[in-house]
C-alpha cells in the first residue's frame, strides 16, 4: 500500500476465513508485522548497533503452529490478562463462573481468549505516524464473563523506533476487562540468538505480589528489597534466578506482577529498561496500568518451532505483560477491574527501542 504500510494474505483458517498480515515499517529498518489471528505482533525487526536488523519476538513463520499450539506469542490477551482463582467471581452479588484453562484458575481468558479470536481491521493509516486498528466483540458469557465487550487494539508507529499499542473496550453489562500485550523479547535475535539471561533489566517497582504454587497472589504486596526480585538497578535476569527462593521456586524462575501503582495512570510513565549488551540494543516500556508481569519464559520446552525452525526452550525469551493485578476481582483491596456500561476500559503502552 505504502513505504510506510503494507497489508498481505498470512493463512486460513478451519472454517475458511483469511487471516491477514499488516506490517508497519518505521526508520533504519525498524517494521512490526501484525497479524489478524489473535491481534498478535508476529514479528518485529530491530537494527542493533552496528545497523543489523534482527527479528527480536517469538512467533510463527505460517499460521498453522499459532493454531496447534497456545503460546500466546504476541498475542492481545484478554478477556482478563494473568490468572483469576478458583475460575470463578462474584459481580454484584452475581457469581459467575469462568473456563478453566490451567488446572482449577482461568488464565488469559480461558480456553477461548482473545489469542483465539480472529480480529477485523477497523482502519488503517500510512502516513508518517502509520496504524492499524483492530477490533473483535466478545459475546455475553464468553468464556464465562458478564457483558457483551466490543474491544479495539491499535498498533501505531509513534515514532522512528517506537511502537504504542493502545486497547480500548466498551461493555453493555457490568464486567470485568485487564488486557495486555504478550510479547516474548530477545534483543539478541530470536532465530540467531542466545538465552535472554545476560539481558540487563531495570524495573522500576518497589513491591511485588508473591504466588501460591498455582501462580496465585497470596495477598499483600511484598517489597522487592533484598531479594531475587529487586530489578530497581540494572540487573541480568540471570544473577538470581537461581537463587534458593521459594518464589523462584514455585513459578520456575520469574512469573510475578510488579506493582507500578495503585490504580491506572493518567498517562504512561516509564516501567521497565531492558539492554542487551551484546548487540547494544535497548528496550524502555512506558504504561499506564497499575502492574507489569515479567515472565523469564520459564515453561518454554521445546515443543513450539518458532521461526527459522528454532525450537523455543526456557529462558530464550521474556515477556513484559503490562496489566490490571492478577485475580483482582476475587481481591477487594487490589486496584478495581470492574467496567461498566457507559464507561470505557483504556489502557496505553509504549516500546521504544534505541541502542546504547
Amino acid at each position: 500500500m505504502s513505504n510506510s504500510l503494507s497489508r498481505d494474505f498470512f493463512g486460513i483458517l478451519p472454517d475458511e476465513r483469511a487471516v491477514e498480515r499488516i506490517t508497519l515499517r518505521g526508520e533504519a529498518g525498524f517494521e512490526i508485522a501484525i497479524i489478524t489471528y489473535g491481534a498478535a505482533v508476529q514479528a518485529l525487526r530491530v537494527s542493533d548497533r552496528d545497523g543489523r536488523c534482527d527479528d527480536v519476538v517469538l512467533g510463527h513463520d505460517a499460521l498453522e503452529p499459532y493454531l496447534l499450539r497456545r503460546d500466546f506469542f504476541g498475542a492481545t490477551v484478554g478477556r482478563y490478562a494473568n490468572r483469576i482463582a478458583g475460575a470463578a467471581l462474584t459481580l454484584d452479588g452475581v457469581h459467575y463462573k469462568l473456563s478453566a484453562n490451567d488446572g482449577i484458575n482461568t488464565l488469559h481468558g480461558g480456553a477461548d481468549g482473545f489469542d483465539r479470536a480472529l480480529w477485523t481491521v477497523e482502519s488503517l493509516d500510512c502516513g508518517a505516524r502509520p496504524f492499524v486498528t483492530l477490533g473483535y466483540v466478545s459475546p455475553d458469557g464468553e468464556g464465562g464473563f458478564p457483558g457483551a465487550l466490543v474491544v479495539r487494539t491499535r498498533f501505531q508507529l509513534t515514532g522512528p523506533q517506537e511502537l504504542t499499542i493502545a486497547f480500548e473496550a466498551t461493555t453493555d453489562r457490568p464486567t470485568i476487562v485487564s488486557l495486555t500485550h504478550h510479547g516474548y523479547f530477545n534483543l539478541g535475535g530470536t532465530v540467531g540468538g542466545r538465552d535472554i539471561l545476560d539481558h540487563e533489566l531495570t524495573l522500576f517497582a518497589d513491591r511485588f505480589l508473591p504466588v501460591n504454587g498455582n501462580l496465585i497472589p497470596l495477598g499483600a504486596a511484598t517489597d522487592v528489597a533484598g531479594t531475587p526480585f529487586d530489578f530497581r538497578s540494572p540487573r541480568p535476569i540471570g544473577a538470581g534466578i537461581r537463587i534458593e527462593n521459594e518464589q523462584l521456586r514455585r513459578a520456575r524462575g520469574y512469573d510475578h506482577c510488579f506493582v507500578l501503582a495503585g490504580e491506572v495512570a493518567a498517562s504512561p510513565r516509564l516501567a521497565a529498561r531492558v539492554v542487551h549488551p551484546a548487540s547494544g540494543r535497548a528496550l524502555d516500556l512506558a504504561t499506564d496500568q497499575p502492574g507489569l508481569q515479567f515472565y523469564s519464559g520459564n515453561f518454554l520446552d521445546g515443543g513450539s518451532g518458532g521461526k527459522g525452525g528454532r525450537l523455543h526452550r526456557q529462558s530464550d525469551a521474556f515477556c513484559l505483560e503490562p496489566q490490571g493485578w492478577p485475580n483482582a476481582p476475587n481481591q477487594p483491596d487490589y486496584p478495581s477491574a470492574r467496567l461498566d456500561p457507559g464507561d470505557t476500559y483504556r489502557h496505553t503502552s509504549t516500546f521504544l527501542f534505541c541502542t546504547v
